[in-house]
């Protein structure tokens, strides 16, 4: 089932379901992308058309953020749980160590697709990695996005996870979704991060309560005022409006 929360049809989703349908895109030999969505995305979409139209083409967009959690559950799609990026990685390396799938990494710092790979090796000792690359240079140049667009498909990975930062991973799985001979192209947003430590993670209790982002907010605060306090508010003042239009046309 679907949730619309703000014109992007936010999937109702969990660990689980996701998984299953993936494995069944792998298998079926289908050529999509993935985004996992928070309020960051769902707001850059408001206000760039090709990015809106970009993320509504997704195969999945899972519900990153717990605000999208809650309201999937406020229209009716109580079972919905939050399939976060960083997790989700997790989840799907164990995936592919057990299918014997082939993954790539692409995105990070200087030597940070390395240290993710190695990471993910040691969770996942049978993990087929068939490559990693840094894109220390956002967006990624075009000579650079080619040659980056030939080592992916030669290495006929299956999956290949994209840690680039919303909204330009998803700009990146957009614009070159054509050119890819690969299965699954899912942005990751700040998985790389948080499993390298370079940013520490906020504590589960944080994120169940919906507070990650003041957890984030306060690690980085010159970096993520914008979007934290200056986006978080307009979508509460968006989404307010979509509830009560939804509930004065008898939709909730």
């Amino acid at each position: 089932m679907i949730t619309s929360i703000l014109k992007i049809p936010v999937s109702s989703t969990n660990y689980i379901k996701a998984t299953k349908k993936i494995r069944d895109i792998i298998i079926n030999n289908k050529k999509v992308y993935i985004c996992v969505a928070a309020v960051h995305l769902i707001m850059e979409c408001q206000t760039d058309k090709k990015l809106l139209k970009g993320v509504q083409s997704a195969d999945i967009i899972t519900p990153d953020g717990m605000p999208l959690v809650w309201l999937s559950r406020l229209y009716g799609n109580k079972k919905t749980s939050r399939v976060y990026g960083p997790d989700l990685t997790l989840v799907l390396c164990k995936l592919a160590e057990h299918f014997n799938y082939k993954v790539f990494f692409l995105g990070g710092s200087p030597a940070q697709s390395e240290q993710v790979m190695k990471r993910m090796i040691s969770k996942f000792p049978k993990l087929k990695v068939v490559g990693n690359i840094d894109t220390p240079i956002r967006p990624i140049p075009v000579i650079d996005n080619q040659k980056i667009i030939k080592t992916i498909n030669k290495s006929k990975a299956d999956i290949v996870f994209i840690g680039l930062g919303c909204p330009t991973q998803e700009l990146w799985m957009i614009n070159n979704r054509s050119k890819l001979n690969i299965p699954i192209l899912i942005g990751v947003g700040a998985a790389f991060d948080f499993i390298t430590g370079k940013v520490n993670q906020a504590p589960l209790w944080t994120q169940n309560l919906g507070l990650e982002w003041l957890y984030r907010l306060k690690q980085e605060p010159r970096r993520l005022f914008n979007r934290y306090c200056i986006l978080n508010t307009l979508f509460i003042s968006k989404i307010t409006k979509q509830i009560v239009v939804d509930l004065i046309n008898g939709k909730l």
